[in-house]
């Protein structure tokens, strides 16, 4: 059988033609529960991101109702006026979260820190499961609504902010990614499924332009209610 990543990686595009880029910015619109739950319901709602493609470095704005921008890495999150300058700082940002649940309420910082690792690992998947340190093993292929698709099991390493260590990545017979699996460790390691659809083709690379997150069962389905987060993409710029 065909080496599933290998398969995946070449359906979005080909890691040597992601690898020609340094970044990807888009138009992002995002809903579900999660945001108000949070005590941010409008913050990110409409905005743009852009994510470096090479390391781990994101940035969402406005931060509504300012104009404030974010700039996340793994161990510092601030964020900035216009002007560049840093209006609040969050180092080792992750420590941050000891505790928290699904109801604990976010500061912006911490909102930048969840919503930088979430789309850079969004917007760089399946092409980061190539980088070093990450260990993919295929399993048993998932039934679901008349589909059948294969499945990566995924260990990140330490290094790399993310969900959590351990995730699941489904891709259907084209070998696009279709759901993908996690616990978020950051609010009481919750269980979530995330699914992707209305692919697009930028500069040669293949990007979802949805994704809705429901949480997920015990049995490894998803509940339909409630929808956790949406995600709508448009505008993507390679550069």
């Amino acid at each position: 059988m065909t080496d599933l990543l290998d398969v995946a990686v070449a359906a979005h595009g080909g890691l040597d033609h992601f690898n020609q880029f340094s970044s990807v910015t888009a138009r992002l619109h995002q809903g579900g529960i999660l945001w108000a739950l949070k005590g941010k319901p409008t913050v990110l709602e409409d905005c743009q991101v852009r994510v470096d493609l090479g390391r781990e470095q994101v940035s969402h704005w406005p931060f509504a109702p300012t104009q404030n921008k974010s700039v996340f890495t793994p161990d510092r999150v601030t964020i900035e006026d216009p002007g560049g300058n840093v209006v609040e700082e969050l180092l080792q940002p992750r420590t941050s979260f000891e505790g928290y649940e699904m109801e604990t309420h976010w500061s912006n910082p911490q909102v930048a820190y969840f919503a930088g690792y979430t789309m850079w690992t969004y917007l760089t998947s399946p092409f980061i499961l190539k980088r070093p340190g990450v260990i993919t093993e295929e399993i048993a292929p998932w039934k679901e609504n008349d589909h059948e698709w294969r499945r990566l099991r995924v260990r990140f390493p330490d290094e790399i902010a993310t969900h959590s260590t351990e995730q699941t990545f489904y891709f259907d017979d084209r070998g696009l990614l279709v759901r993908h699996d996690y616990e978020v460790d950051i609010q009481g390691r919750n269980a979530a499924a995330r699914y992707m659809s209305d692919y697009v083709t930028t500069d040669g690379i293949v990007m979802p332009g949805k994704m809705r997150i429901y949480p997920r069962g015990a049995d490894n389905k998803p509940l339909p209610e409630p929808l956790i987060v949406s995600v709508d993409l448009s505008d993507f710029q390679f550069s």
